[in-house]
């Protein structure tokens, strides 16, 4: 299975070496690409399980992480940590840092369009990285390794969210509006993906102005995400 650039190439950019490939061949391809081999008679398992478990890797490591950075914060204040770090468009920026989209294996059908530069394939297959890291590393007794991985990867975010603090955009851009224009502000909230995994986009509307949007892995931090949009809209420096 060929993928879109040399495999010792993203291993230079995530400083590890694996020892059995396959982990990386599988974390690389998306289902696209595994449909269509299986209409040509071919088992290719797609990184949709790998997701899974990375899903659950990155949020051990990250919760650990912030538990030993942030001494003395309460758990409300670390979990918002966590949800603003283990989100998409955090994990689609971090893919994108290291152009990880251009190492996908994608079907025939999806290679012209922008399938290598969606925020949730991206996002999707950077958790599946984490995981054939930790699977390829765990196997020859090295539990290290994923865990350098992902806080190399992370340090930048993780720096950024501690020191923007626990803000609550919510209230900011409800005070801003009550301020500014007395007008009714709302969000709407749409939910996606599997139970174990669910997704939440949220709209702010100022009356029936749509002025922000935002996905979290919950409905307040989805609400955060577009409160936070509005303001930026506003020019409000956040």
């Amino acid at each position: 299975m060929g993928i879109g650039k040399e495999f010792y190439d993203l291993m230079d950019k995530i400083s590890y070496r694996f020892t059995d490939v396959s982990h990386l061949e599988c974390a690389l391809t998306h289902s696209s690409y595994s449909n269509e081999m299986k209409k040509r008679g071919f088992r290719v398992n797609s990184n949709e399980s790998y997701e899974f478990l990375g899903d659950a890797v990155l949020e051990l490591i990250i919760s650990e992480d912030l538990f030993l950075r942030c001494v003395g914060e309460g758990e409300g204040a670390l979990t918002k940590y966590r949800q603003s770090l283990v989100c998409e468009s955090t994990l689609a920026k971090i893919a994108e840092n290291i152009d990880l989209g251009a190492y996908l294996n994608v079907g025939s059908s999806e290679e012209n369009t922008d399938v290598r530069r969606r925020a949730k394939v991206l996002a999707d297959s950077l958790e599946a990285l984490i995981a054939a890291v930790y699977l390829d590393s765990t196997k020859l007794g090295d539990t290290s390794s994923a865990k350098t991985v992902v806080l190399s990867l992370f340090d930048h975010e993780i720096d950024a969210v501690i020191k923007r603090g626990n803000t609550d955009y919510k209230s900011m851009l409800l005070q801003f509006v009550e301020k500014n224009s007395g007008s009714e502000l709302r969000f709407e909230y749409r939910e996606s993906g599997p139970e174990h995994k669910k997704q939440f986009h949220a709209t702010a509307y100022i009356n029936n102005n749509v002025v922000g949007e935002g996905d979290g892995r919950t409905k307040r931090a989805a609400e955060m995400s577009a409160a936070k949009s509005a303001l930026m809209l506003f020019g409000i420096s956040v």
